[in-house]
């Protein structure tokens, strides 16, 4: 009995969902804010050259929400426990907080400058969130830094709209 308690106490499936819920619940959040063109004050911002078209927003942030699900995971199955991963999973939990608490300012809020503020912690979290996947995984690292691009991307289309409005 202690074996089999033992065994799905180290089970990743429960990790594994969790990881892949709390994600979408994100994004899903995220989204419920972020109305881009549509959005009548985002629309009126002088926006900086280089501003993507709405559709770039819809079609990068899922593939970078799956790729930061699945770093996650291959962390999980690499470390054997959520006690040996917990580090890297909590840097990981973190930074999907401050990364939706950033489009609930932004958009919500309509605070550009707060918001490049947390953009800036964002950043910091991701960088350490990749040091901790590699840690556990290069894999899982690497699969991290399309959304170290992107953030850093968005970081000058925030100071931009900073700047300029």
């Amino acid at each position: 009995m202690t074996e089999t308690s033992d065994t799905s106490k180290n089970s990743p499936w429960r990790a594994i969902i969790a990881i892949i819920a709390l994600t979408i619940a994100v994004a899903a959040l995220g989204g419920l804010v972020s109305g881009g063109s549509q959005d009548p004050w985002y629309a009126a911002l002088n926006k900086p050259p280089y501003n993507p078209p709405d559709q770039a927003f819809a079609i990068v942030w899922p593939v970078l929400y799956a790729l930061m699900a699945l770093g996650a995971i291959i962390v999980r199955l690499k470390a054997k426990s959520f006690a040996r991963a917990s580090a890297a999973l909590g840097i990981f939990f973190t930074q999907l907080a401050v990364n939706l608490s950033w489009s609930w300012v932004f958009f919500g809020f309509q605070s550009p400058l707060i918001a490049l503020i947390i953009i800036a912690i964002l950043l910091a979290l991701i960088i350490l969130m990749i040091r901790a996947f590699a840690r556990h995984s290069i894999i899982s690292a690497i699969l991290q830094v399309p959304y170290l691009g992107w953030v850093c991307f968005a970081a000058y289309l925030n100071g931009f709209i900073v700047y300029a409005n």
